[in-house]
């Protein structure tokens, strides 16, 4: 798989420039937090906020196993529909004077012929949509059929999204790829809300890690990727916090 992986990174590259394999990504991760913060694996619980489709899974490297979790934040397309109850419970499980990680962000497909928003599932002879829940809230923000303040409690995070994506309507509208952008957007959302929540948490822990990115899926047999947006430490010891994402990506 890996040598697959690292043969798709140039069509996966020609929609996200900066995107890389999700196992090189966590090496990374693991070796900047270990030179800059001190911290191994072992001191490190992690979360996710990823989306729940079955296909939507990061290939850790050996050595990730070492970080205890990860805890499951996200819901559909990676929202944190876990919420307060969700961060908090997460927040009692940290090491003594570690650091929580949490990696956060939508997800997209693109197979391996580079088609955007679809990947080829185990088991399946066709492509199918990814991630269905965003494609599923553009669909309907194009056909104009979202009605604004909707949120039913037997769909209620696919409604959330799609107000979401209504609030932002004429970025993803005009954009040259609607569901790229709407991705974008939900990733922006998740952000917020994952800084909204860790705002009104309290830590044992001396850090707190943010991981913004888009997980993008590939071919069942290909593996995935992370494009990263943001890479934030909170020190709150010292009370200062910094985006490190251009030591990251150095």
């Amino acid at each position: 798989m890996m040598n697959k992986t690292a043969g798709h990174l140039k069509t996966i590259r020609q929609h996200y420039p900066d995107a890389q394999s999700t196992a090189d990504a966590v090496e990374r991760y693991l070796d900047l937090f270990q030179r800059r913060l001190g911290l191994r694996p072992s001191d490190i619980l992690l979360a996710d906020s990823i989306c729940a489709d079955d296909i939507n899974c990061i290939e850790y490297p050996q050595r990730a196993s070492q970080m205890p979790g990860p805890f499951k934040l996200g819901g559909l397309d990676g929202f944190p529909f876990a919420g307060l109850t969700g961060m908090g419970a997460f927040a009692g499980h940290v090491p003594d004077h570690g650091a929580v990680f949490i990696y956060h962000g939508p997800h997209i497909g693109i197979t391996k012929e580079g088609v955007l928003g679809q990947i080829l599932r185990i088991g399946q002879s066709a492509p199918s949509g990814c991630c269905g829940a965003c494609r599923a809230a553009l669909a309907k923000l194009q056909a104009g059929t979202i009605r604004p303040g909707e949120i039913d409690e037997l769909d209620y995070q696919q409604h959330s999204l799609e107000q979401i994506v209504l609030t932002h309507a004429p970025r993803i509208l005009n954009a040259p790829h609607p569901l790229k952008e709407a991705t974008e957007v939900i990733g922006e959302a998740i952000a917020s809300r994952i800084d909204l929540l860790v705002s009104r948490t309290k830590y044992k822990a001396r850090y707190v890690i943010l991981a913004g990115a888009v997980l993008i899926n590939s071919d069942y047999d290909v593996g995935s990727f992370t494009a990263p947006r943001r890479l934030i430490v909170k020190d709150l010891q010292t009370g200062t916090t910094e985006d490190v994402l251009s030591v990251y990506q150095a």
